[in-house]
């Protein structure tokens, strides 16, 4: 393998690629440098936005830059998913008022607390909050208005906005597109990013950012927030792995929820 800065950045990255993760020592004893070098290769390569660093290496980042369809989200991580919804629903309290956007893992948590028979009041973008929420006779829901988009099962934009601006919920619980320490939180949709960073900026208690591990490490066109806007990210075991290895704000605490 070449010890050109330049050929060796390029072999670093197709290896990170191909591995997911490296460390710090075992790509210096693989092209026979220091670690010191190393770590400038990494660090250059993050500055690019190729790689996220970790504590001691580096993982691959992934872009995502068209919105998935949300039929096909909903297909995805569906155990994963569920167990997360459980655990961030365990901290929902009687009389919360609580900000949830659009998505298939927070369809899941809508479906969660609406379970949990407690009184809430659910501030939404979500259009399938609906049909969770049409039985019960002590859920509140508010639904954002704003602009319908199928492809997401939601409706964003500057109308909601404006109503969100005249609550504020005491919890935010927010599903991601991107989870990245570099790039925060991302959203293919600019609507979505406006939207969803007006629900935290409204929240006067702790956000909770649900994301199952296929989310984590990805970056997509727009940004919400960073994370030192997030109190808490509950995800599954995979994606708790993966984050304890980024460089995270000490401040935001990982919450694992176990498959049900």
């Amino acid at each position: 393998m070449s010890n050109i800065p330049a050929s060796r950045q390029h072999d670093i990255l197709t290896l990170i690629r191909q591995e997911g993760s490296v460390t710090v020592s075992l790509l210096a004893e693989q092209f026979s440098v220091s670690e010191l070098t190393i770590r400038r290769d990494l660090d250059h390569l993050a500055k690019k936005g190729l790689v996220e660093r970790t504590h001691g290496g580096a993982t691959a980042r992934r872009n995502l830059p068209v919105e998935p369809d949300y039929l096909q989200k909903a297909s995805e991580y569906p155990q994963e998913k569920a167990a997360i919804a459980e655990k961030v629903a365990s901290f929902v309290e009687e009389g919360d008022t609580l900000y949830i956007n659009s998505g298939s893992t927070t369809f899941e948590v809508i479906r969660a607390v609406v379970a949990l028979e407690k009184r809430v009041t659910i501030v939404t973008n979500n259009i399938d909050a609906i049909y969770l929420c049409k039985e019960s006779e002590i859920v509140r829901l508010i639904l954002a208005g704003g602009i319908y988009r199928n492809r997401s099962h939601s409706v964003s934009g500057s109308l909601s906005s404006l109503i969100i601006s005249q609550i504020h919920a005491n919890k935010a619980i927010i599903g991601v597109d991107g989870f990245s320490p570099s790039a925060g939180l991302t959203t293919p949709i600019l609507e979505e990013a406006e939207t969803t960073r007006a629900m935290i900026e409204h929240t006067v208690g702790n956000v909770f950012v649900v994301a199952a591990s296929n989310k984590i490490g990805v970056v997509s066109n727009f940004k919400t927030v960073s994370l030192d806007q997030v109190d808490a990210l509950v995800t599954d075991e995979k994606g708790a792995e993966i984050v304890k290895q980024m460089e995270i704000p000490e401040s935001l605490e990982i919450i694992v929820a176990t498959n049900i």
